[in-house]
């Protein structure tokens, strides 16, 4: 017997067209897209935790907060990057 939740799940996708299966050449497309962008997300995260290493060295506390924003920022803006690649993947036939 399935819950109420899985009934609506169904019904969503049924009437929801961008949920058809992906093929293996999408799958493998999305694979290589999370891929790049862990890569890109551990590069900028090391370059960062040097320069607030750095500025924590130093004492200059207003310079960490401003690299921590900074990551914050990048990480964000590289996971949008990285959703909207993925979506236009999704939407390709």
């Amino acid at each position: 017997m399935k819950s109420a939740y899985e009934l609506a799940m169904e019904r969503l996708a049924k009437n929801d067209p961008a949920a058809r299966p992906l093929n293996a050449a999408q799958k493998d497309r999305l694979a290589e897209i999370d891929r790049v962008y862990q890569g890109k997300l551990a590069e900028r995260e090391i370059f960062l935790k040097q320069q607030l290493g750095a500025a924590l060295a130093a004492q200059k506390f207003d310079d960490a907060d401003k690299v921590r924003k900074q990551m914050a920022g990048e990480k964000a803006r590289l996971e949008e990057e990285r959703e909207d690649e993925k979506e236009r993947v999704r939407r390709q036939k």
